[in-house]
C-alpha cells in the first residue's frame, strides 16, 4: 500500500455519471461508481469514448470549451449520429464523505460552428429530505449563482416559502461558450463552485507513452506527471529534492517488478536538459532512458503516478496492460486500488490478468446494441458472477470462459447472450 495514504484528506468522489449524445453514448448511466472503476468490452464498444468524456470535461476547464469542442470535430463528429439534441454530461459527487450529494449538469449545443452552453447548473438538496436547490443556474451565458459555504442559507424566503433572489446573484458571462463554474469558481464568494472547479482542473486523464518518457525535457522539477509522461524526468527530479523517501519506495517497488534495476537517475546536462538514466545490475554504467524497454518506462511512469505524495483527485488510465508482462498486472491492479485512498481512478482494459485482481462491483462491461449505441452493465449485477467470486473464482477467468454472457467480440458483437446452460 502507498505509505503516504495516511496523510491524505478524503478526496471528492464521483458517484454517478450520465452522458447523452456523446458519439456512441446516446444515453448511458453509471450508477454507484466505486473509487476504482474499470471498463471492459470489445474494441469499439465505447470504453475510450467514456474515457474521453472525462478528458473532454477536463480540457473544457483547462483550455476552454471552444478548443475542446473544436479538437473533437465539433458537433458533426462529437454528437451522436442522427441526433440533433445537445450533448449532456451530468455528474453527482460528494466533496467529502458524508457531505451532501451535489449534481453538476452541463448541456452543450452548437450555433454557427461555435459551442453554446445551453444549460449549466449545480444543485443539492435542502436538508436530508428537502427539495433540490440550484445554487448555480445558467443558460447561454445568462444566469445566477448564490455564494457562501452553504448557499441555501444565503437566501430569504417569503411568506409562501418561495425563494427571494437578490439581483446581485445575477452575473452574466461575456460569451455563451464560457462555463459558469470555470468563471465563478475563481471567486472567493463561491466556495462550492470553486471546489468543483478545483476538482475538475486537477484531474489527470492519462495517455502515458513510453516514447514520450524517453525525451530529454528542460531541467526543472515538476510536481505532477503530464498526461503523456513526457516530463517523467522532471517529476523524478522533484521527488528526489522534496520527497526522497517516497522516491526510494518507488524504486523499491520498481526493483520488485524489474529485478535487475538498481535505481533511476535524473541528471542535468550542460545544455540545461534533463537526462533520465536507468542503472542495471551488475553493470557500472547506467542505460539512457531512450534505450530502456517500453515496459520498464511504463511501470516507472505508473508508479510515479500512483505513488504521488499529493495525488490528483481523479486519474484515468487507458489499457494499463500494454507493454507489461501479464504476471505484473494483478499487482498493478492492487496498487491502483490502494492509490484510491487518495484519489478516484478509472481504467479501461482487455486483460483477464488485470481483471483477476478486481471485484465485481468495480467492473463495468460495455457493448454496442443492434442500433450501434453503447450499453453498460455492472459485473456485480450479472446473475451468478458474485456467487462465483465468493467461492474463489477470478473475474478474468470467468470472463474468458464466457460466464459474463456479454462483451464477447466473437459472439453477437458483444451483445448479451442467453444464459449458459450446464455450467457448474
Amino acid at each position: 500500500m502507498n505509505p503516504t495514504t495516511s496523510q491524505y484528506t478524503a478526496p471528492a468522489r464521483i458517484e454517478y455519471l450520465k452522458v447523452r449524445n456523446f458519439r456512441a453514448l446516446r444515453e448511458v448511466e453509471f450508477k454507484e461508481l466505486t473509487p476504482l472503476t474499470v471498463l471492459l468490452g470489445p474494441n469499439g464498444s465505447g470504453k475510450s469514448t467514456v474515457f474521453d468524456v472525462f478528458a473532454f470535461l477536463s480540457e473544457c476547464f483547462e483550455s476552454g470549451l471552444r478548443r475542446a469542442w473544436d479538437q473533437r470535430g465539433r458537433a458533426k463528429e462529437l454528437r451522436t449520429r442522427g441526433n440533433i439534441d445537445p450533448v449532456v454530461i451530468e455528474l453527482k459527487y460528494r466533496e467529502q464523505p458524508g457531505t451532501r450529494l451535489i449534481t453538476y449538469h452541463l448541456a452543450i449545443d452548437e450555433d454557427r460552428n461555435r459551442p453554446v452552453v445551453m444549460e449549466e447548473w449545480l444543485q443539492w438538496r435542502r436538508g436530508q429530505h428537502g427539495r433540490p436547490f440550484r445554487f448555480l443556474d445558467y443558460r447561454e451565458g445568462q444566469g445566477r449563482a448564490v455564494g457562501g459555504e452553504q448557499p441555501d442559507d444565503e437566501l430569504d424566503m417569503n411568506n409562501q416559502g418561495t425563494i427571494q433572489w437578490d439581483p446581485r446573484n445575477e452575473v452574466p458571462l461575456q460569451s455563451p461558450d464560457l462555463l459558469a463554474v470555470n468563471a465563478l469558481g475563481q471567486l472567493a464568494d463561491h466556495p462550492r463552485v470553486a471546489a468543483l472547479r478545483d476538482f475538475i482542473t486537477g484531474w489527470h486523464v492519462s495517455y502515458l507513452s513510453a516514447d514520450s518518457a524517453r525525451g530529454q525535457p528542460e531541467a526543472g522539477p515538476q510536481e505532477r506527471l503530464s498526461k503523456s509522461g513526457d516530463n517523467l524526468a522532471n517529476v523524478i527530479q522533484h521527488l528526489a529534492e522534496q520527497h526522497p523517501d517516497q522516491l526510494n519506495h518507488i524504486f523499491e517497488v520498481l526493483r520488485q517488478r524489474v529485478p535487475r534495476i538498481e535505481r533511476v537517475l535524473s541528471e542535468v546536462m550542460p545544455d540545461g536538459r534533463l537526462l533520465l538514466q536507468i542503472k542495471d545490475a551488475p553493470f557500472n554504467n547506467p542505460v539512457l532512458a531512450r534505450f530502456a524497454s517500453d515496459g520498464t518506462l511504463k511501470i516507472l511512469a505508473y508508479l510515479v503516478l500512483l505513488y504521488d505524495p499529493e495525488p490528483p483527485p481523479f486519474i484515468g488510465i487507458e489499457e494499463p496492460e500494454n507493454f507489461l508482462h501479464p504476471r505484473l498486472l494483478p499487482e498493478l491492479a492492487e496498487e491502483c486500488r490502494a492509490a484510491c485512498e487518495g484519489t478516484q481512478l478509472l481504467a479501461t482494459t482487455h486483460s483477464p490478468f488485470f481483471l483477476n485482481a478486481l471485484r465485481p462491483k468495480e467492473v463495468r462491461v460495455l457493448w454496442r446494441d443492434a442500433e450501434g449505441y453503447t450499453q453498460t452493465r455492472r459485473v456485480a449485477d450479472i446473475p451468478g458472477i458474485p456467487e462465483f467470486v465468493e467461492e474463489g473464482a477470478y473475474l478474468g477467468h470467468l470472463w474468458m470462459e464466457g460466464y459474463f454472457n456479454l462483451g464477447d467480440p466473437l459472439d453477437r458483437h458483444g451483445e448479451p447472450t442467453p444464459p449458459l446452460e450446464g455450467r457448474g
